[in-house]
């Protein structure tokens, strides 16, 4: 992939509730060269310090849509673009995801998730596995993985899978 040129995967941030989640998002999609999404209702203001913050410098470099809401923003995909959504609770593991590159990757609030109305449009549901996740029935273990970590854990392995690193 030559500089500048779009792998063609996207970010999707549904109703993102913490500004440097945001942020540090935009910053590793602006890093892959990846637009980003991002569904309103936010839970902070885009002129707040904290999302500036962790987007450093790199503001210039990145490609950020905002929607009014997920109906607009489904409205906006093309044909050919999938939705695949990342949650903790789904059961197909990230190495099993076949990605295409015209791929839409969505991501929940950092509160509650992907609600059902949009799990409904995925094309499917995906998890990073947490062999140090909470253990059923009990009370121990990692509950999740912190927003920002969990999308640039998944936008690099979709990067790998679709050999974009190897015409950098």
């Amino acid at each position: 992939m030559k500089k500048g040129e779009s792998n063609k995967l996207s970010i999707a941030l549904f109703e993102p509730r913490i500004p440097q989640n945001t942020g540090n998002i935009a910053r590793t999609c602006a890093a892959f060269n990846i637009p980003l999404h991002i569904i309103e209702p936010f839970g902070f203001s885009l002129n707040s310090k904290l999302l500036k913050r962790a987007g450093l410098d790199y503001w210039p470099y990145m490609d950020i849509s905002i929607h009014k809401n997920m109906q607009e923003f489904i409205k906006t995909l093309n044909n050919g673009e999938r939705l695949l959504g990342f949650s903790k609770s789904a059961s197909k593991p990230l190495a099993r995801v076949d990605f295409l590159n015209k791929d839409v990757l969505i991501f929940g609030r950092e509160d509650t998730g992907l609600p059902d109305f949009v799990r409904s449009k995925c094309n499917q549901i995906a998890s990073i596995p947490m062999p140090g996740g909470v253990v059923e029935n009990e009370s121990i273990g990692v509950r999740s993985l912190n927003l920002a970590n969990s999308v640039a854990i998944v936008a690099y392995q979709a990067i790998l899978k679709l050999d974009g690193f190897n015409n950098s």
